[in-house]
């Protein structure tokens, strides 16, 4: 999926090892996280088990957004009210750099051909561009006000990200600029691109709609809403299924739309504060991150969704990103005061 394969460096067994490509720092990962798995035997048959905690020390406030290097084995982490990021070294499990006085970054993106990190800053609306390798500054590109959520084109390479009272700027990596606007009727929150048709989804909520732009037109095509639910943030798409799943926090309910007309085509009751959603296709399953202190785990299939349980995590751990590619759920848990260290809880899936 990503063409920079970076040698890596870790350790097993105490002997530096150098690792050529993504799979073998995943095999390190698998087994070092083997040893400390938290969850008693009891709980096996749960849909997904808490195998590590990653402390992120020093962190306070609300965490945002998340975004992985895969070949490099870094996860990457929005600390809004913290005014950071850190990078945490997923196989030693420990946060290796840090990025600070930053203005309440929110959105975040890693483009793997270029080692580039993108930080979207609502305090400031400037999308702040790094090389992920040493965390040096690039540039900045000035937005205006609250830059939010942060996309990849795959076709063009151009980065979109969420900003304003309305608006996906599209940012072009090369020269550091902003090369074009969508207008919107509304802040965006999450947005996901469609690749085969070049649309983007996008929730507004102030609108109360999910609304559909055409990334070549640069311009809104279609705006869908759903009667009788409001507050839309988080959104997932299915490349493979077409299917649009979009969840609404009043009442918390999760949607799949069709995503010719924008029809409801299931729905289901969710948790509360929901801020992030994922398809897990591998299992047929939806999990859908809640700040109330929970991930539910849908069961997508035949006849229709279907409420298969849910996980506890920590008050307020809103945001999370599932990663098919080494099979894992990471949660970011913020800090409750004194003794209790904001924390990235990693989730295994049971099959």
């Amino acid at each position: 999926m990503f063409a920079r394969l970076a040698a890596v460096s870790f350790l097993t067994g105490g002997i530096p090892v150098r690792a050529p490509n993504a799979a073998l720092w995943l095999v390190a990962f698998l087994h070092m996280i083997a040893g400390e798995v938290v969850m008693s035997a009891s709980a096996a048959d749960r849909s997904l088990i808490l195998e590590r905690t990653i402390p992120l020390e020093n962190v306070t406030g609300r965490i945002d957004h998340m975004a992985i290097d895969l070949a490099g084995g870094r996860l990457f982490v929005a600390e809004l009210g913290n005014d950071s990021v850190d990078a945490v070294d997923l196989p030693a499990g420990e946060v290796t750099q840090r990025l600070s006085e930053l203005k309440e970054p929110q959105g975040i993106a890693y483009i793997a051909d270029r080692d580039m990190l993108v930080v979207a800053n609502g305090g400031d609306g400037s999308a702040r561009l790094y090389r992920a390798g040493d965390m040096s500054f690039l540039g900045s590109i000035a937005l205006g006000k609250d830059a939010d959520n942060v996309r990849i084109d795959p076709v063009t390479g151009h980065v979109l990200v969420g900003y304003g009272n309305g608006g996906l700027a599209i940012l072009d990596p090369t020269t550091h600029s902003k090369v074009g606007d969508i207008r919107l009727v509304g802040h965006p929150e999450s947005f996901q691109l469609e690749q085969k048709t070049g649309r983007v989804f996008v929730n507004v909520p102030d609108a109360q709609q999910i609304a559909v732009a055409d990334l070549k037109l640069r311009d809104q095509v279609a705006a869908w809403k759903v009667p009788g639910l409001a507050a839309n943030f988080p959104m997932a798409f299915d490349d493979t299924s077409g299917q649009l799943a979009v969840a609404f926090r009043r009442p918390a309910r999760l949607v799949l739309l069709n995503t010719t007309t924008g029809a409801v085509t299931e729905s289901v009751d969710t948790c509360g504060d929901a801020d992030d959603v994922f398809f897990d296709r591998k299992r047929g399953r939806i999990y859908v991150s809640c700040g109330d202190g929970r991930v539910d785990i849908v069961q997508d299939e035949p006849p229709g969704l279907l409420q298969a349980g849910y996980v506890a995590t920590s008050r307020g751990a809103r945001t999370a990103l599932f990663v098919p590619e080494i099979d894992r759920l990471l949660v970011a848990a913020p800090s409750h005061g004194a003794g209790s260290a904001a924390a990235i809880l990693v989730f295994r899936p049971s099959d």
